[in-house]
């Protein structure tokens, strides 16, 4: 499938997603459009096992919304929540490769992703500073923010409308690790591949079980995780990472 504002890629069992509106890599309803349909296309593709975004260029991940598109279509807040809640709920890892600018709606995708890795270049600066705009982070961040880094650190940041410089973003725990410019890519890749060589059965069952604990608690999580380990326990990957185990061999896992 041919986009238009972003990018969409293969290197192995790894897609990578890039939105693809240089500098700023605002987000604008057609993007969105092209996100939800770049995330079906992995979520149905066998081969791709783990699904890393970033943005074009080396100044901005996305600088968010853009707001003259936004002003075209008063429904962008209610489809960005949707998909980055789609991002979030999403069964095989994302990672998020922050290369820039990680502001408003950019930084909410951020958040919505599983890991967030970014750049240590110091004038690179990433938050939810809508309030200065006189709205609020509206494609999930206040949830997001808040489950991420606790009521009290998210407040202050949406509420001051803070932007975080690479440091401190990773001092916060926003971030999770500060790669060199050059080497934020190429760290993320060998993440990621790594990921990809996991059992996929067993990769989305604990995605699965995490995730409706977050959404409806600790009952809820048990019963999904239960039925993923009944799944997980009598399939083929199973039987090959015991085998392999015994053999003191790498498993090779097919998903089966």
């Amino acid at each position: 499938m041919s986009y238009e504002s972003i990018l969409l890629e293969k290197q192995g069992n790894v897609s990578v997603l890039t939105l693809n509106r240089p500098p700023t890599n605002a987000v604008t309803t057609a993007m969105l459009h092209e996100i939800e349909k770049a995330l079906d296309e992995v979520a149905n593709d066998k081969e791709s096992r783990v699904l890393v975004i970033t943005g074009a260029g080396d100044r901005c991940f996305s600088a968010g919304m853009d707001v003259a598109d936004a002003i075209k279509h008063p429904d962008v807040g209610a489809v960005g929540r949707a998909l980055w809640t789609k991002v979030d709920f999403f069964e095989k890892p994302t990672i998020a490769a922050i290369n820039g600018h990680a502001l408003g709606g950019g930084c909410e995708l951020v958040m919505a992703c599983h890991f967030r890795y970014m750049t240590d270049n110091p004038k690179a600066l990433i938050g939810c500073p809508e309030n200065n705009l006189g709205i609020l982070p509206g494609w999930g961040g206040t949830q997001w923010m808040t489950r991420l880094l606790g009521r009290t650190k998210a407040l202050d940041l949406m509420l001051n409308a803070k932007r975080l410089s690479p440091s401190e973003a990773l001092e916060i725990g926003l971030v999770q690790t500060l790669y060199a410019p050059d080497q934020l890519m190429p760290r993320v890749m060998e993440i990621a591949k790594g990921l990809s060589e996991r059992a996929p059965l067993s990769v989305q069952g604990i995605i699965k079980a995490s995730t409706a604990f977050l959404y409806q608690g600790i009952e809820e999580g048990l019963k999904v995780e239960a039925a993923a380990s009944k799944i997980c326990s009598s399939s083929k990957d199973a039987v090959e990472g015991f085998t392999a185990f015994m053999e003191k061999r790498k498993p090779s896992f097919k998903g089966e």
